[in-house]
């Protein structure tokens, strides 16, 4: 018996104290873990990322615009198939939404993303129609490079969220967000580059 409790001693000496119920949770820095995003949002970055590929390489403006559309619309369906909710009315069921009227009622954070690829919808159709200059070729890196961004952001945002420790009921509310999230600002600006 005297050996068990000298042994479990050791252990918690070994362990480090314990941690503390009452104190402030300030010290306890967020720690980055795998989520569980469900297999069909995955599924659809992982083609969102592969199209995003192809339109690179394409030779053709309207070709790589297209593809490149594509691919913001395969992620912001990731987003949707983490995070939304069926319809339940069959009056809201009967009306067909695009994505991005849907996606910034599931992700307020990505409204102004769905704005920017919403307005580029009637070019996309155009390029994919061969309505020639639909697209230029500047049109087309512009739209790559913000896809980038774009499908980078809902990675992190699906696949690597931080993991906060909860407040304690009796504590201060939370202080303002933080000022250096770009997650709301507008697309393209706030945005580190993709190198």
């Amino acid at each position: 018996m005297a050996h068990s409790s000298a042994a479990a001693a050791r252990r918690r000496r070994a362990a480090g104290p314990a941690p503390s119920l009452t104190g402030p949770a300030s010290d306890v820095h967020p720690v980055l873990r795998r989520t569980t995003a469900p297999p069909a949002a995955l599924d659809l970055l992982a083609q969102a990322r592969a199209g995003l590929d192809e339109a690179a390489v394409l030779e053709t403006p309207n070709e790589r615009y297209a593809t490149a559309h594509l691919a913001a619309l395969r992620t912001a369906a990731a987003v949707l198939a983490a995070r939304g909710r069926p319809e339940t009315s069959p009056r809201a069921r009967a009306r067909i939404r695009s994505a991005w009227e849907v996606l910034p009622e599931i992700a307020p954070e990505l409204s102004d993303w769905s704005a920017l690829f919403a307005s580029g919808a009637s070019r996309r159709a155009r390029a994919e129609a061969g309505i020639q200059g639909a697209a230029g070729r500047r049109d087309a890196d512009d739209l790559i490079r913000d896809v980038a961004m774009f499908l980078r952001l809902v990675e992190r945002m699906l696949v690597l969220q931080p993991v906060l420790p909860q407040p304690r009921p009796d504590a201060d509310p939370p202080g303002p967000e933080h000022p250096d999230r770009p997650e709301s600002g507008h697309p393209g600006r706030d945005l580190p580059d993709a190198g």
